[in-house]
């Protein structure tokens, strides 16, 4: 684990060196406190990361070793958890680094990267870490000049380049290789600007924007193509990435998407739907493992960073970046509309009143049913607070109204049904009765929840009066 860079950063080496049986149990622990109602501090970010770091698995990539790690040490904000294939301006894949360090160290340059791992074996055994530093950074130097003859002499050439894609591998191999330029030839500036910068900026505002905004104009002075991965690495410091846009409209003193869009800062914009878009994709692929509280962490980033650019920027629904936000909101609303509206049905599979002849013995409902169905239920609730945002509002009510209307009038059956239940039967009711008070906890709130309790409990054992459910 590396001991340097802000404590985010030494908390992403961290999550990412356990290894995919203990991220998933931490997640699976993180999820269950939670739900229990539980703070714990930074457990939102710790979730994300967990679940980052396990998408990633799901695209392996080679492990790269101590000399590529120091070697990609400069690039840490400018990597992206997500599919290689994606695009995002000036940043590359996590899952591209293995493939990109093969090809530096077959193809590009062979011989010094032999050098390199020799002379940092050494270093490394005998702990010298400056010596480690200054070898990373001249084999860096070297692998940017080598980059930068290489793109030119295969400039205008298409099938050189594409010889070229196909040596490094990587699907967006020729983008790649530019980023990798870009950032090593901007590294001792932009490690200026990180050194400079707060290693976490929860408000990026008043004051502090301004300052912020002077460190960005400072560290790509003379040297433009320094600023989008100075703003890139502002990115990676805020607590809520959408303020990327703040510097935008302070840039061209309006918040008037047209003139924003006409300052050099507009490009933040981009950098920031191209981010929504991102943790769109993350939304529907977690969605895939089913709703859970992760997944509810990851709806509120999304929800706050599309709300927070519409309140930022007066964006104009047939402009471009207006254009891009709706297809955002259509995206998800499309994506959740499967999981909102399979609610109901959901519940209603577990809590039916089968008849007692359709109840075979030692019948119960599976545990893990209904705590997908009790996640389902806290993902719809979550939904509720961000309908209008993300386009979602009538599905939403719809299928809430629906789950309510069903527990009002099944939960009052399943109660009346457990008084004259035996045997196999009991047992079931009994089962049932327990998911309903889980779900009406979370609809209804837990008074609601404990005074059902009280009355299954009244009905079980054959009083005639049972505790009224209100």
């Amino acid at each position: 684990m590396s001991s340097g860079g802000p404590p985010v950063e030494r908390l992403r080496d961290y999550l990412r060196e356990l290894d995919p049986r203990a991220r998933a149990l931490l997640i699976a622990e993180l999820e269950r406190a939670l739900v229990r109602g539980e703070e714990i501090p930074g457990c939102e970010l710790v979730l994300a990361e967990l679940r980052g770091s396990m998408r990633s698995v799901a695209q392996p990539a080679p492990r790269i070793d101590h000399a590529a790690r120091l070697f990609f040490r400069p690039f840490d904000p400018f990597l992206v958890d997500d599919a290689a294939d994606h695009k995002h301006r000036s940043r590359i894949a996590r899952a591209s680094l293995g493939p990109i360090w093969s090809f530096v160290c077959r193809d590009l340059l062979p011989a010094e990267s032999k050098v390199y791992r020799t002379e940092l074996t050494h270093a490394h055994s005998i702990g010298d870490a400056a010596a480690e530093g200054a070898l990373a950074r001249a084999f860096q130097d070297r692998t940017a000049q080598g980059i930068q003859e290489i793109l030119a002499a295969t400039q205008g050439d298409q099938i050189a380049r594409q010889r070229l894609a196909a040596q490094v591998g990587t699907p967006r191999a020729i983008e790649d290789l530019a980023t990798l330029l870009g950032v090593l030839k901007a590294r001792d500036r932009l490690a200026a600007l990180a050194a400079r910068l707060p290693g976490q900026i929860k408000d990026l505002a008043d004051q502090q924007l301004d300052s912020v905004k002077a460190l960005v104009d400072g560290a790509s002075a003379r040297v433009p193509d320094v600023f989008v991965y100075a703003l890139l690495l502002v990115m990676s410091r805020l607590a809520a990435p959408w303020q990327l846009v703040r510097l935008a409209t302070r840039a061209a003193e309006t918040d008037d998407a047209m003139r924003v869009a006409q300052n050099p800062y507009g490009v933040a914009v981009g950098i920031v739907l191209a981010e929504i878009e991102r943790l769109v994709a993350e939304l529907k692929h977690d969605l895939g493992a089913g709703p859970g509280v992760s997944v509810v962490a990851l709806l509120k980033h999304i929800h706050d960073a599309a709300r927070g650019l519409r309140t930022e920027l007066d964006l104009p629904v047939d402009s471009a970046w207006g254009r891009q936000l709706a297809a955002i909101r259509s995206d998800i609303s499309n994506r959740l509309k499967a999981e909102i509206e399979s609610l109901p049905g959901h519940v209603r599979r577990l809590l039916r009143p089968r008849p007692a002849k359709d109840i075979p013995a030692g019948a119960l409902l599976d545990e893990s049913d209904v705590a997908e169905v009790e996640a389902l239920i806290e993902f719809v609730r979550a939904c509720r607070n961000y309908a209008s945002e993300l386009a979602i509002s009538e599905m939403t009510l719809r299928a809430y109204s629906s789950l309510e209307q069903y527990l009002d009038t099944a939960v009052p059956a399943l109660v009346d049904g457990l008084r004259t239940a035996r045997g196999p039967e009991r047992n079931y009711r009994m089962c049932q009765i327990g998911a309903a008070v889980r779900f009406c906890a979370r609809v209804f709130g837990q008074d609601y929840a404990v005074a059902l309790a009280k009355s299954a409990e009244v009905a079980a054992v054959g009083e005639k009066t049972p505790a009224k459910v209100s």
